[in-house]
C-alpha cells in the first residue's frame, strides 16, 4: 500500500495495526527524560497528547562520543516521519520526551538506556547496550490520531456508536476512489476482513466505540 493511501485511510490505517502495552507509569518515567526547548513558537498549539499523529524530523546521537546513529532526513527520500505517539512505534523514551509537544517546537532530549535500547542495545541501529541516548527533534504537524472521536464519526453513518461491515466496507471504497489507484477487488476484502479480525473483539460483527477507541484520549 502506497505512501498516499496509507495517510488517506488514517482513520482506519491502525485498525489492523497491533497496540503495545505500556508498561509502569508515565509520570515515573518521565522524571528519567531529560527535555530541553530549543525553540517554541510564539503561538503554541496544539499541544501533543497520546494517540495524536506526529510529523517530525529527528537526529539521534550516542551520549558517549556524540556519535550520530540516526537521521530521519536521509530516509524516505527527506521527508519528515508520520507516527502515532504514546502507542510504541517509536521508543519509550520518545513517546515521553513528545508529549505536550506543539508545531515549530525543537527540543534536545536525553534518554536513559531503560527508556531506549536497555541492556540488549540495537546492533542493527549501531546503538550498543546501556546506551544513554540524545535526539535532536523538530515537529512540523500535530494531527488527530487515527482512532479520534472525529475520524469514528466520520464512518459511523448512521449515529449508532458502532461501525458495521457495511459503514467500513463503503469507507474503504470512497477511499480507495479518492485515492485514484486501481486494484484488485480482493485488496478490499483483505483490509475489511484484517480490520474486523484484529478489532471485533466480542465477535458481534460490529466494532463499538470502545473497541475502536483503544487509545482512550477522547470520549466517545
Amino acid at each position: 500500500m502506497g505512501r498516499g493511501l496509507t495517510l488517506l485511510l488514517l482513520p482506519l490505517a491502525l485498525l489492523a495495526a497491533p497496540v503495545q502495552a505500556e508498561g509502569g507509569t508515565a509520570a515515573a518515567a518521565a522524571e528519567e527524560v531529560k527535555i530541553e526547548v530549543l525553540h517554541l513558537p510564539e503561538v503554541c498549539s496544539p499541544k501533543s497528547k497520546k494517540g495524536d499523529l506526529l510529523n517530525a524530523h529527528y537526529d539521534g546521537f550516542l551520549a558517549s562520543d556524540g556519535s550520530k546513529f540516526y537521521c530521519s532526513r536521509t530516509q524516505n527520500e527527506g521527508h519528515p516521519k508520520w507516527f502515532v505517539l504514546g502507542v510504541g512505534q517509536v521508543i519509550k523514551g520518545l513517546d515521553i520526551a513528545m508529549m505536550n509537544m506543539c508545531p515549530g517546537e525543537k527540543r534536545k532530549v536525553i534518554i536513559p538506556p531503560s527508556l531506549a535500547y536497555g541492556q540488549q542495545g540495537y546492533a542493527q541501529g549501531k546503538i550498543p547496550p546501556n546506551a544513554t541516548l540524545i535526539f535532536e527533534i523538530e515537529l512540523y504537524a500535530v494531527n488527530k490520531g487515527p482512532r479520534s472521536v472525529e475520524a469514528f464519526n466520520q464512518i459511523d453513518k448512521d449515529s449508532d456508536k458502532k461501525l458495521s461491515e457495511l459503514e467500513i466496507s463503503q469507507y474503504l471504497k470512497e477511499e480507495f476512489a479518492r485515492d485514484g489507484k486501481k486494484r484488485h477487488p480482493s485488496v478490499h476484502d483483505e483490509i475489511l476482513a484484517d480490520i474486523f479480525k484484529k478489532n471485533d473483539h466480542d465477535g458481534d460483527g460490529f466494532i463499538s466505540a470502545k473497541e475502536y477507541n483503544v487509545y482512550q484520549h477522547d470520549e466517545l
